[in-house]
C-alpha cells in the first residue's frame, strides 16, 4: 500500500527584513518541537540544526537558490524552495514516518543486493571505491525486475558518503535510484549536503580539477554570460534515424521469437531474426549529426532582468577543451595536456531558470549524455564551492 505523506508549512511574514535569513520552529504533527533537525540549502555546505526548543535560524548569501531541506531519521523529508521562504518566520511540522516495508510485486532482495551493488556504486558514486565510500552502504535496498529488466534502490537511512579525494562529507538523501536495462536508461535524485573534512593544496587541485569543464562550470559561464571565454564550444546537434537499425515491426518480430523460444528451448533461430538481432547489438536507433557549429548562447539562453533561461529545440553538444591543473610548489597551474571533453545535453524544447551558483530548475528532467553524465558522486562540489576553495 502506498503511504501518503502530509507536510505542512505556516508562514508568517516579517516586516522588517535586513538580510537573507531563514528562521522558525519545526514541531512534530503533535505540535512537539523537535530538536537536531538538519536544515540545509540543498548541495551546499551551506546548513544548521534545530535547536532543543526546534527554533532555527539559517543566513544565506544573497539571491541564493535552490530547496531548502528538513530532514531527521524517523521523520519524512521536506524540501521546499528558498525563494518562498526567505525573510520569514515558519512552522514546519514533520511527520513521522513508520517503518512499515511497502507492498511491492517486485521484492527487495538481499540476492538483488549482491547482484547490482557494483553495477550501482559505479554509476551512483563513481570507480574510485578506495577514496570515495558509502559508509553504511549496507542500509540500501535493491529490487530487480526479471519481466521488464529493471533496478530500483532505495534508502531507508540519510546515506553517509566520504570523498577522502575531494575532503567532503555528504549526507545524501537518496530520493529514488532507477535503472532500465533495455533502454539503458538511469535516473536518480536526492537533497545534498555536504561538510568539509581536509582543505589541503592536493584537495583543492582535486577540486579544481573536478570543477573544470564540468556542467556546474557551464551552466555558471551561461548565467555570467562567459561561455566562449570560459572555453566552451556549442554545437546545434540532431538525430538522424540510422537505416541500418532495425524498424519497429522487425524489433516486435524478434520479441515475438525471443518469448517463444524461451518457452521451447529447442527452436532453431531463422536467418531473418538472426540478421535483425545482429544489426540490433551493432547499431544504435539514431546517429547524431551536427547541424551548426560554434553557435552562440543566444540560440538556447534568454535573459530578461535577472532571469536567465536555458532552452533548446534539439540537442545541444558542449565541447571543453581541458588542461589539468598541476601543484608547482605552492602554485596551481594549467598543465600541457589536453583532454577535449565532449557532451550532449537534451532539453527537448524545455526551460530551465539558471541561478548564479550553477543550478538549474527541475534538473532531473534535463537529459545528458558524454563527459557531463561522468560527474557521479566522486566528482561533485557544492554548490557554494569557489574555484580556489
Amino acid at each position: 500500500m502506498k503511504k501518503s505523506i502530509f507536510l505542512f508549512l505556516f508562514l508568517y511574514p516579517l516586516y522588517v527584513t535586513v538580510a537573507q535569513v531563514i528562521k522558525g520552529t519545526v514541531v512534530n504533527d503533535a505540535d512537539q518541537r523537535i530538536p537536531n533537525v538538519n536544515i540545509y540549502l540543498d548541495g551546499t555546505k551551506i546548513g544548521t540544526t534545530s535547536q532543543e526548543d526546534g527554533s532555527f535560524s539559517l543566513n544565506l548569501p544573497s539571491k541564493s537558490s535552490g530547496n531548502i531541506v528538513f530532514q531527521k531519521e524517523n521523520f519524512e523529508t521536506f524540501a521546499t524552495n528558498s525563494a518562498a521562504i526567505v525573510n520569514k518566520t515558519l512552522k514546519v511540522v514533520l511527520i513521522k514516518s513508520y517503518e512499515i516495508e511497502e507492498v511491492r510485486i517486485v521484492p527487495y532482495t538481499e540476492e538483488a543486493y549482491r547482484n547490482y551493488i557494483s553495477y550501482f556504486l559505479n554509476n551512483f558514486i563513481g570507480h574510485d571505491k578506495e577514496n570515495v565510500k558509502i559508509k553504511n552502504q549496507r542500509s540500501l535496498k535493491f529490487a530487480y525486475d526479471k519481466v521488464h529488466n529493471t533496478l530500483k534502490v532505495k534508502a531507508p537511512k540519510t546515506l553517509i558518503i566520504e570523498n577522502k579525494n575531494l575532503g567532503y562529507e555528504i549526507e545524501y538523501n537518496l530520493i529514488s535510484f532507477s535503472a532500465d536495462f533495455k533502454t539503458n536508461l538511469l535516473n536518480y535524485s536526492g537533497t545534498s549536503f555536504f561538510k568539509e573534512t581536509k582543505n589541503t593544496d592536493k584537495v583543492r587541485l582535486n577540486r579544481m580539477n573536478a570543477y573544470e569543464g564540468s556542467l556546474l562550470h557551464f551552466f555558471r559561464s551561461i548565467y555570467e554570460n562567459k561561455v566562449v571565454e570560459e572555453g566552451f564550444i556549442t554545437n546545434h546537434v540532431v538525430r538522424i534515424p540510422n537505416p541500418l537499425y532495425p524498424t519497429d515491426k522487425e524489433l516486435k518480430s524478434l520479441e515475438d521469437f525471443m518469448i517463444k523460444i524461451k518457452a521451447s528451448k529447442t527452436m532453431e533461430i531463422p536467418e531473418n531474426i538472426r540478421d535483425i538481432a545482429s544489426r540490433k547489438n551493432r547499431n544504435t536507433p539514431h546517429a547524431l549529426g551536427i547541424k551548426k557549429t560554434k553557435i552562440p548562447d543566444t540560440d538556447y539562453v534568454k535573459r530578461e532582468a535577472e532571469q536567465v533561461v536555458f532552452s533548446f529545440k534539439d540537442i545541444l553538444q558542449v565541447n571543453y577543451p581541458k588542461y589539468n591543473y598541476e601543484l608547482k610548489g605552492k602554485e596551481f597551474v594549467k598543465g600541457k595536456s589536453l583532454t577535449v571533453l565532449s557532451s550532449y545535453l537534451h532539453p527537448d524544447g524545455a526551460a530551465f531558470e539558471v541561478s548564479k551558483d550553477g543550478n538549474i530548475s527541475t534538473p532531473d528532467l534535463l537529459i545528458n549524455e558524454g563527459d557531463f553524465s561522468k560527474n557521479r558522486i566522486e566528482n561533485m562540489l557544492p554548490l557554494d564551492y569557489q574555484v580556489g576553495d
